[in-house]
C-alpha cells in the first residue's frame, strides 16, 4: 500500500494524528480572519438595533458622541450651545410679550382709533370752551351790576347804556337791549331783555349740545366694533377646516372689546359734562333774568313816549 503521507513527511510535518491537529488549527485561523469583520459588524448592528428600541418608536437613536473631541468645542465640559439653559429643565426665559398698548392699538384697527381719537379731541375742545363760557364773569358779573346800578342811581343813563353795551358778558347784552327800547316803554324793554336772553341762552346750549351728542355717538360707534369683532369671530368658526386656535377667535374678540371699553370711556365724561355745565350755565341764566329786570324795574312807570305816568 502506498504511504500517502510521505510527500507530508518531506516538508517535515508528523503522520497521520499531527497533520489532522495542524489542519484543523488552520481552519480555524482561516474562519477567524474571515468572520472577524463580518461579526464586528454584525455586533454594531446588533447595537444600533438595541439603541433604537429604547429610543422609541418613530425615533432615530442619537449617533454616539465623541465626549473627548466635542468637549473643547463646546467650551471643555461638554455642554450643549446656549449656555446649559435647555439643559438646567426650564430655565430659559420666555420671549417678551407684546406690551398692553400695542395689544389695544392692534385691536381697535386704525378706523377705530382714528375716530375716537378725533371724538376725544373736540370733547376736550368743547369741555374747555363751555367751561370758559359758563363762568359767572362771562355770564352775569357782580362788577357790572354794582356799576350799572350806580350809573343808575346817579341818573346818568347814557354813560351806563354805553357800559352795558361796550360789556361782553350775557348780563351787559341783555341790559343794553333793555335800555335802548326803553323808551318805548318798560313792556319794549323787558320784550327786548328776553329775546336777547333767549339768544344767548341758545349760543350756550347749542354749544352744549355737542357734548351731548358725542356722548351719544361713542357708544354706538363702541357697539359697532362689538358687532363687527363677534362676526369676525364666528366667521373663523364657520369658514375653519378644523377646530380653529382660541388666538383666531381672541382678535375678532377683543376688538368687539375694547371699541366697547373705549366708546363708554368717551361717552360717560361726556355726558356728565354736559349736564354739569347745563345745569350751571341754566342757573347763571336764571340769574341773568333775576338782576337784569331788578336793575330796570326803576323804569317800570315809564310809558311809551318816553313820559313817566
Amino acid at each position: 500500500m502506498t504511504n500517502v503521507y510521505g510527500p507530508l513527511q518531506v516538508f517535515g510535518l508528523p503522520s497521520r494524528s499531527g497533520v489532522v491537529v495542524k489542519a484543523a488549527m488552520l481552519i480555524v485561523a482561516v474562519l477567524f480572519c474571515v468572520s472577524g469583520p463580518v461579526g464586528m459588524a454584525v455586533a454594531q448592528d446588533e447595537a444600533m438595533d438595541e439603541f433604537a428600541d429604547i429610543a422609541g418608536p418613530g425615533e432615530e437613536a442619537a449617533p454616539p458622541v465623541d465626549n473627548a473631541a466635542a468637549g473643547p468645542a463646546d467650551g471643555g465640559g461638554g455642554a450643549p450651545a446656549g449656555g446649559g439653559a435647555a439643559a438646567g429643565g426650564g430655565d430659559a426665559s420666555p420671549p417678551p410679550s407684546d406690551s398692553l398698548l400695542s395689544w389695544v392699538l392692534d385691536s381697535l384697527g386704525y378706523t377705530y382709533l382714528i375716530i375716537f381719537l378725533l371724538l376725544s379731541v373736540t370733547l376736550v375742545s368743547l369741555f374747555v370752551m363751555n367751561m370758559l363760557a359758563a363762568r359767572r364773569e362771562t355770564l352775569c358779573p357782580n362788577e357790572l351790576i354794582e356799576s350799572f346800578e350806580e350809573k343808575l342811581n346817579a341818573k346818568q343813563f347814557q354813560e351806563a347804556y354805553d357800559m352795558a353795551r361796550t360789556d361782553e358778558s350775557v348780563l351787559g347784552q341783555v341790559l343794553s337791549a333793555g335800555l335802548a327800547k326803553i323808551s318805548r316803554g318798560y313792556n319794549k324793554a323787558i320784550e327786548g331783555m328776553q329775546e336777547v336772553g333767549e339768544e344767548e341762552s341758545m349760543k350756550l346750549e347749542h354749544r352744549l349740545s355737542y357734548m351731548a351728542l358725542i356722548g351719544n355717538l361713542s357708544p354706538m360707534i363702541g357697539l359697532f366694533g362689538t358687532v363687527q369683532g363677534m362676526i369676525a369671530s364666528f366667521r373663523v368658526i364657520a369658514t375653519s377646516p378644523q377646530t380653529p386656535k382660541p388666538a383666531q377667535l381672541a382678535e375678532g374678540i377683543s376688538t368687539a372689546l375694547f371699541t366697547t371699553l373705549v366708546g363708554l370711556a368717551v361717552a360717560i365724561p361726556a355726558i356728565a359734562a354736559y349736564n354739569i355745565l347745563r345745569n350751571r350755565v341754566s342757573r347763571l341764566l336764571l340769574e341773568v333774568g333775576v338782576q337784569s329786570e331788578n336793575l330796570m324795574s326803576r323804569f317800570e312807570d315809564i310809558q311809551p313816549g318816553g313820559g313817566a305816568q
